[in-house]
């Protein structure tokens, strides 16, 4: 929320910059993201009189005009603007004034321009007279800016806007509402803070709030059918206006939080709006059938059109405002383009509410819009304000409009809510703060952000605010005491007690880091994704549990955006788009992994804490691109499946996940519905329990986020290896030999399709218990083996409490032939 610092000012008074004054309502929990300066300095322009207007010589769009600057100075400066006249009092920007022009070619952009003596087609221009977007006052362009006529001449422009109320420079800042604070969603609710943060009283502007009854309910017609909806709705007139554009004082408050002004009628009602957080709108009241207003909901679905010129189709039980023959709003989001006000408005009706904001909350989500209107509306306006705030619209539309206020106000209000009071005891405030508070102080605090009090030293009975719906328990106003009071006066606890016991770790924080440190010691970076998707995406990457069907993705429920509206069910889309990011950012190595949840929906052989959802930690390592930077003594080559295997295999044997097997699965990675994202798995098990995938994602999905080399990803899930590697093992010491050991090699010949890890699983077990150990050193295909043929070479070391003699190897290596031979038709290679 915007926030305009010279705005807030005309509420409450203090000392503090733009700058001191983010640090203190940060401090005080309105956290101030941004201040963005706006505005110019105005030095060197001056109010000027136009003395003649008269042609160029020698161009049609300009004319030439004589400018009275003061103190006997006149100028001729060229003018093309349409509404240049003779007698107007303008500001001019005399030679050597630098200003920031709008950008021509850069929509929002500003460029500095020093104004100097110049001729225009062969005539002389010494200055230039400005339109309010050349001030940087609006955005208006339409012509020069013309001033009172009680401007004199010669007095400087900064001079003549302080005079008029207008500073010439203003700061934004940029609050971060939480969900809880809707009272500080204004300038009048913000300033509430600083008053009681500098000691000072707030001003609100004085409105004559009317009685309910009068003239205009004889005039106007009210009637409340969804109470449970709206439980308030006040209606004023406004009659013989004449609609016009607003001055600039106004202009420049809703501009200054970018707002686009429209008309004085429109811009009243969005001004009371950031003024005191009460939504309003303005109806055409000559466009209300029988000056009549219906507050009901839908039965059935129904299409309207919206003050946007967008017809949306609103679902059963939307809340509007109708008259008597349609509807004109919908409430509490927008009006209706069949009655807003125009420049041919007479007669005005003002609607100010109150809106349930769940209600509120309901429809802004189904048809997909938030405005400020239902911004508020959503997270509970003043129940109290509706009356000050459409009365102090009334009485600007009047006075800007010419208009009258029509005596008396339509109060329809059929469930007044009953004032909540909430015991606060100084102990208590004590006891939770760690520090005292004096009472009186404590007191003062609360007073000044509208609580009412009674009570003494034994307690303070506080009654709540219309404004504060969020405080309902004594914990709330002790908060409120804390922000105020100051977190930074809090002083910290001279001794800390330290627990007896030694802090357990849970075993599985402890084997995610070490995880964590030997990926990292191997290159890889860690990241953090988004939990949430797009539907289509997560369908998309939807892989079911082993042995069962795909269950529906986890969708959220009122989803922020498109882009959030199902729960991941795996963490590959999140790294694909990191990725994606990074390559298209020039990284050509990628090798990065993450820890976190997916979800899914619950399985019969689920036993979920959440009835239907299950979610559950979650490992991937992925990489893609080169193996390694390429220098002058390395060759250039691209990762692939071994590489990511061999990282595999070395954090799970670093965990000393037991009987570990990586074996390749026939087929894709997945089966279901869809084509699925990953080819070439390969499952990775420990004894019989699946612990995760390693795979290549498939090449037309990597296209899909701008990787034209290929992905090779491990999938794993955590809570099963940790289970894994925390199982009771049976762990012996064994000594280093003493006896030297034997290395041989063995070469075989197999079909080209046969997997080696078979085969070293086969040497393994004919050649126990002296072998040692079995390593691929070569692999090879081509010139000397048949075409369907590969040759297989391995290092074998053997090793036993003695020395071993050559007969007692040579055995052990005939009988792994033999039983190479006899499991997977291998021969001896010759």
């Amino acid at each position: 929320m915007d926030v305009s610092y010279n705005w807030l000012n005309q509420y409450v008074d203090h000392d503090w910059t733009p700058d001191e004054l983010a640090e203190r309502l940060t401090m005080a929990g309105l956290e101030v993201e941004t201040v963005e300066p706006i505005g110019q300095s105005l030095d060197g322009v001056v109010v000027g009189e136009i003395q003649t207007v008269r042609d160029h010589p020698n161009a049609d769009r300009l004319v030439l005009c004589d400018v009275d600057l003061g103190n006997g100075d006149r100028s001729q400066i060229a003018c093309g603007a349409p509404n240049v006249a003779e007698g107007q009092k303008v500001p001019v920007a005399t030679v050597g004034t630098t200003l920031s022009l709008p950008d021509p070619d850069t929509p929002g952009a500003r460029q500095e321009l020093t104004v100097e003596a110049r001729e225009l087609r062969g005539e002389a221009s010494n200055g230039m007279i400005c339109a309010e977007d050349e001030l940087g006052l609006s955005g208006d362009h339409s012509g020069i800016m013309v001033l009172d006529d009680d401007a004199a001449v010669g007095t400087p422009f900064p001079k003549y806007l302080d005079a008029h109320g207008i500073p010439g420079t203003d700061a934004v800042l940029d609050i971060e509402l939480t969900p809880n604070r809707p009272d500080a969603a204004s300038h009048l609710g913000v300033a509430r803070d600083v008053s009681a943060l500098a000691g000072s009283a707030l001003k609100r502007p004085e409105a004559q709030t009317p009685s309910p009854g009068g003239e205009v309910t004889d005039q106007i017609t009210v009637s409340i059918e969804d109470e449970a909806g709206c439980p308030r709705y006040v209606a004023l007139r406004v009659r013989d206006v004449d609609v016009t554009e607003s001055p600039l004082w106004l202009r420049r408050r809703l501009t200054a939080i970018g707002l686009q002004p429209r008309n004085h009628v429109v811009d009243v009602t969005n001004f009371v709006l950031h003024e005191c957080g009460q939504p309003l709108h303005a109806f055409d009241l000559d466009t209300i059938a029988d000056d009549t207003i219906v507050v009901r909901s839908t039965d059935a679905e129904t299409t309207f059109t919206t003050l946007d010129d967008e017809e949306r189709e609103l679902p059963e039980d939307t809340l509007l405002i109708c008259d008597a023959e349609k509807p004109v709003a919908v409430a509490g989001v927008m009006g209706g383009a069949n009655s807003e006000v125009s420049a041919d408005t007479t007669d005005v009706l003002i609607e100010s509410a109150y809106f349930d904001p769940s209600t509120i909350r309901r429809t802004a989500k189904a048809l997909d819009v938030q405005t400020d209107s239902s911004y508020r509306f959503e997270r509970g306006v003043d129940r109290e304000g509706q009356v000050w705030a459409a009365a102090r619209a009334a009485e600007l539309i009047a006075e800007l409009g010419n208009g009258t206020v029509v005596p008396g106000m339509v109060d329809e209000h059929p469930r007044p809510p009953a004032d909540t009071t909430v015991a606060l005891r100084p102990h208590r405030l004590t006891q939770v703060l760690g520090t005292e508070v004096p009472t009186h102080e404590a007191r003062r605090l609360l007073e000044a952000v509208g609580f009412e009090i009674d009570g003494g030293q034994d307690a303070l009975h506080c009654t709540v605010p219309s404004w504060r719906p969020d405080v309902s328990i004594e914990e709330d106003l002790i908060e409120e005491v804390a922000r105020l009071h100051g977190y930074d006066q809090i002083p910290e606890p001279e001794r800390v007690p330290v627990p007896s016991r030694t802090p357990h770790q849970p075993p599985e924080e402890t084997l995610e880091q070490q995880a964590r440190t030997l990926l990292k010691g191997l290159g890889y970076r860690e990241i953090y994704t988004n939990s949430m998707l797009p539907i289509e995406r997560a369908e998309r990457f939807n892989e079911p549990p082993a042995g069962s069907d795909k269950a529906p993705v986890v969708e959220t429920k009122n989803p922020i955006s498109e882009e959030m509206a199902a729960l991941r069910p795996r963490l590959l889309p999140g790294t694909l788009g990191v990725m994606q990011h990074n390559r298209n950012h020039g990284q050509e190595a990628l090798r990065v992994f993450e820890f976190g949840r997916v979800f899914r929906r619950a399985i019969e052989e689920d036993e979920p804490i959440v009835p239907g959802y299950c979610e559950h930690p979650a490992l991937l390592i992925a990489l893609s691109g080169p193996h390694a930077p390429t220098g002058w003594d390395t060759e250039p080559r691209t990762a692939d499946l071994f590489d990511l295997k061999g990282t595999v295999e070395a954090l799970l044997e670093d965990l000393r996940v037991p009987d570990l097997a990586l074996t390749p699965r026939d087929g894709n990675a997945s089966d279901g519905e869809v084509p699925p994202v990953t080819q070439y798995p390969i499952d990775v098990t420990a004894g019989d329990t699946a612990l995760g995938t390693v795979a290549r994602v498939r090449d037309d999905v990597a296209a899909d986020f701008d990787l034209d080399t290929p992905v090779f990803v491990a999938e794993f899930d955590w809570a099963a290896l940790v289970d894994a590697a925390t199982a009771e093992q049976q762990r012996d010491y064994e000594p280093v030999s003493r006896v030297p050991v034997v290395d041989r090699d063995l070469a075989v010949l197999v079909h080209s399709d046969q997997p080696v890890g078979p085969l070293q699983d086969t040497i393994r077990e004919a050649g126990a218990p002296l072998l040692r150990r079995v390593d691929v050193f070569d692999v090879y295909a081509g010139e000397g083996i048949e075409a369907d043929a590969k040759s297989v070479a391995f290092t074998l070391r053997f090793g036993a409490d003695r020395t071993l003699t050559d007969e007692e190897v040579d055995a052990k290596i005939e009988s792994m032939v033999e039983a190479l031979g006899q499991n997977h038709n291998a021969r001896l290679r010759q």
